[in-house]
Formats: C-alpha cells, sequence, structure tokens
C-alpha cells in the first residue's frame, strides 16, 4: 500500500510537501499540486483516516439519515440516498447512513460523537422532530425536502407546486375536462408529508381556475391494495379521461391494472406521472412524468454541504432555498380525449 512518503518521491518533493499539498493548510505552487495529485493517481494512493482526521479536524464522512416508512415506495427512496453517496464519494467523501425509526437519536449521536462532518436529512416532515438538533449541532446540515421552517439549514426540493400546475395545464391543453389525481396514502400527510398537499392544492387550484374537473384522492403504497384502489377509482370516475400520479407505487401498478381492464394510454385514458427517469426505466413504465429528479437533488445537497464544511461559504453567509423547476418528461402517454366528460 502506498504511503505520503512515496508520493513525496514520485513527485520530487518533501514528504510535508506532499502532505501540505493534499491537505491544503498551506499554499502550494499549482505545478507541485499538480505533480503530487499525479503521483496519487498514479500509486492509488488513499490517505489514512485516522491520521487525516487528526490533521485537519474533519473525518471526511456525511451522515444520511433517511427512513423506510412502511407507508412510502422503498424503490424511490433509494434513488435518494444514491444521489447522495454517489456525489460525497466524488468529493473524498464516505457516507454514514442511519435508517433507525428514532431519527433525533442517530442523528444526536452521530453529531454529539464528531462522527460526521455534515448531515444530509431525507424524509423532511414539515415540522420535522430533527431539525432543532441539527440547527444546534456544531455541523453544517442539508435538507433534501422542504420543511416549514428552512431557518439554519440548506434546503432542496423539487417545486410540487408548480409540478401540479404543470400536470394539470397539460391534460387542460390536450381537451381534458375531467381528471383524477391519485396521491400518496392520506397518513404521508398526517405526519407531515408536505410534498403531497403541496403537488394536490396546486392541481386543484390550477384544475378550478381552467374548469377541469379534479377528483383529488389517495391510494395505498403497495400491492395488491393499490391495484384493488385504481380499479375502484376508475370505477368511480367512469367519465374522466385523464390520470394524475403523485404515488410511485400506482405509477408502477397502473400497466397491469389498465391490462385488467382492456385499457390503453393514451387511446382510452391519458397519464401524467411524477417519479424520475430512472424509475420509469426500472419499472418498464410507458407514462410521461414529471422528473422527480432525486439525483440532481441529493448532488445539489451534498454539494453545498461540502461547501460549507470546507470553508468555501463563510458561517455568516445566508443558508438557501433552491427548489428544482418541474420538467415534462413526453413518453406519449397523454393525448386528446377519446371521449368527453360533463
Amino acid at each position: 500500500m502506498a504511503t505520503i512518503g512515496d508520493v513525496a518521491r514520485v513527485a520530487g518533493v518533501s514528504r510535508s510537501t506532499a502532505s501540505y499539498a493534499l491537505s491544503g493548510k498551506r499554499a502550494i505552487s499549482a505545478d507541485v499540486r499538480r505533480r503530487v495529485e499525479d503521483a496519487v493517481r498514479t500509486l492509488g494512493y488513499t490517505p489514512n483516516a485516522g491520521a487525516r482526521a487528526l490533521a485537519t479536524t474533519r473525518t471526511m464522512v456525511i451522515g444520511l439519515l433517511a427512513q423506510f416508512l412502511p407507508d412510502e415506495f422503498a424503490p424511490a427512496m433509494l434513488q435518494y440516498m444514491l444521489g447522495v453517496s454517489d456525489t460525497a464519494r466524488e468529493h473524498g467523501y464516505d457516507i454514514l447512513l442511519a435508517t433507525d425509526a428514532d431519527g433525533t437519536r442517530a442523528l444526536r449521536r452521530m453529531t454529539d460523537s464528531r462522527m460526521v462532518d455534515g448531515v444530509v436529512l431525507l424524509n423532511v416532515a414539515e415540522h420535522d422532530e430533527r431539525l432543532p438538533i441539527l440547527r444546534a449541532a456544531p455541523q453544517p446540515g442539508a435538507l433534501v425536502g422542504l420543511p416549514a421552517d428552512c431557518t439554519g439549514v440548506d434546503v432542496f426540493d423539487l417545486d410540487f407546486e408548480e409540478a401540479g400546475r404543470l400536470m394539470v395545464d397539460h391534460l387542460h391543453r390536450l381537451g381534458h375536462r375531467e381528471v383524477v389525481l391519485v396521491s400518496q396514502p392520506e397518513h404521508v400527510v398526517e405526519r407531515g408529508g408536505a410534498y403531497v398537499w403541496r403537488l394536490q392544492n396546486a392541481a386543484v387550484e390550477a384544475a378550478r381556475a381552467r374548469g377541469v374537473v379534479l377528483h383529488a384522492t389517495y391510494a395505498s403504497s403497495g400491492q395488491p391494495e393499490v391495484g384493488r384502489e385504481l380499479h375502484a377509482l376508475l370505477d368511480a370516475h367512469p367519465r374522466a379521461t385523464g390520470l394524475v400520479i403523485n404515488n410511485e407505487a400506482a405509477a408502477a401498478a397502473l400497466p397491469t391494472v389498465l391490462h385488467d381492464r382492456g385499457l390503453s394510454a393514451p387511446r382510452d385514458l391519458s397519464v401524467v406521472g411524477r417519479y424520475s427517469d430512472e424509475f420509469a426505466r426500472t419499472f418498464s413504465l410507458p407514462f410521461s412524468s414529471v422528473e422527480s429528479a432525486p439525483d440532481r437533488l441529493g448532488r445539489m445537497a451534498v454539494r453545498q454541504l461540502v461547501r460549507r464544511i470546507e470553508g468555501e461559504v463563510g458561517a455568516d453567509e445566508p443558508h438557501v432555498v433552491r427548489f428544482v423547476s418541474p420538467e415534462l418528461v413526453d413518453r406519449g402517454s397523454t393525448g386528446a380525449p377519446r371521449r368527453t366528460g360533463a
């Protein structure tokens, strides 16, 4: 295994100069830094984590708090986690993942013990009980998800309000006047999943403004319940010509439901969902969708967090709240209605 002495020898510099070039603790010329970096790549050198922590007071570890909640679709959560972990690795950081049901205890354990240099929170609730702990911690924090109070943390999320308007507007322009919206289970809202009502409220408002009848409903997050519920919804609203889905499990179940009913999109029903392109490929979904951008949001959160950890953002600089604008990916599942509603 290569050592810092090997790096220094190949780069033609002293051991201390090689160390300073890697740690950034002293000014080093661009030429010397380049030679040291070339030597690192050539030798496959990896700094000793313990020595690095002592030298820089950093662990080079980012804490990631995520929960696999029974009322959310686990494959969708994994995409956010991969976006965070891949970007952390690109910046030279490892990930310490906590999926404890008691997120407050896990967060306090991470931050009090100084095991991590910063924290990313997923599954962010509107009034998240982890936030007071994160605000009081010495490490910076970044969130994927919008809480009611964004004080003291950097926040990144999809613009769910604009997504709801975009989906309704798209169907309205095609001539649809009766639409069903299928959201996550209602208890997701009850426990603070604001993204559900953010999209739903905006969709309802947009539909009202455009004279579209919109039936806002909730559905389960797993089979076989969600399949039965989709059948029941289509039975209950036979004149609806459009279907908007803000529920990954419902989107995954819909091809089977349509096949069982002898229906197809867009011939019989126009469908537009909200999920990532990777999710669509994984489940072979043929439906147009608003890109939920989990990998992009994870990248944005980690990059901002690393900037704060490494001092590129001053401690007195304001925290940011940034939204990803929704983009509609057309997969050919929407068109003019074959029949019109009331």
